[in-house]
């Protein structure tokens, strides 16, 4: 049976790293920010555009949309779209790991999927990412924490109408300043058999 892991993460609470520790001792696929690029290669996107508006909504919508943009779909609805279609084309194939792109509401509907939210202590989270940036001055990483955070609710309210990190739209909440990254990895690893 082919089973499909997605995990939604806090920035800095290790997310990325528990998906892909999680995907290497199973053999699965990983998916990350390489859904980006493989959209890319489908439409007429470019990759600089596809990065840049990864995760965020359009800066124009509502009563301030223009008529231009009320008959052409904003760059960044065109994006999701094309992320959707690529995640659910690799939900069908399973045994994968997805990272982050609302791939829990994306795959909702499929069986056999275990849908995860990381989180973690704010302080874990700076000291986690100042070992990933060493170079950048402490609160220049707050700054980013809490910008990141901010865009992907906003980006997951926007287009899934969901609350980012609400435990109602997920399977398994773990908190990687508790458990650690490899204790998160050996919780999903026996939450996964059970699906």
């Amino acid at each position: 049976m082919k089973k499909i892991v997605t995990i939604s993460r806090e920035f800095g609470a290790a997310g990325g790293t528990i998906g892909y520790e999680l995907a290497k001792r199973l053999g699965y696929e990983y998916y990350d920010k390489e859904l980006v690029l493989m959209q890319a290669a489908r439409s007429n996107i470019d990759t600089y555009h596809l990065l840049e508006w990864d995760e965020k909504i359009p800066i124009h919508f509502g009563f301030t949309q223009t008529l231009f943009d009320f008959y052409s779909r904003p760059l960044s609805d065109r994006i999701f779209a094309e992320q959707r279609d690529v995640i659910r084309t690799i939900g069908e194939k399973g045994n994968c790991v997805i990272v982050g792109r609302n791939a829990n509401t994306v795959l909702k509907e499929f069986d056999h999927c275990l849908h995860v939210f990381i989180h973690a202590d704010f302080k874990w989270r700076l000291e986690h990412m100042k070992k990933k940036m060493p170079d950048q001055p402490e609160s220049q990483i707050i700054d980013e924490i809490k910008k990141v955070d901010k865009a992907r609710s906003k980006h997951c309210a926007y287009y899934t109408d969901t609350v980012f990190g609400m435990s109602k739209y997920y399977d398994l909440c773990l908190d990687s300043s508790k458990f650690g990254i490899e204790g998160c990895v050996d919780i999903i690893e026996r939450m996964l058999a059970r699906v």
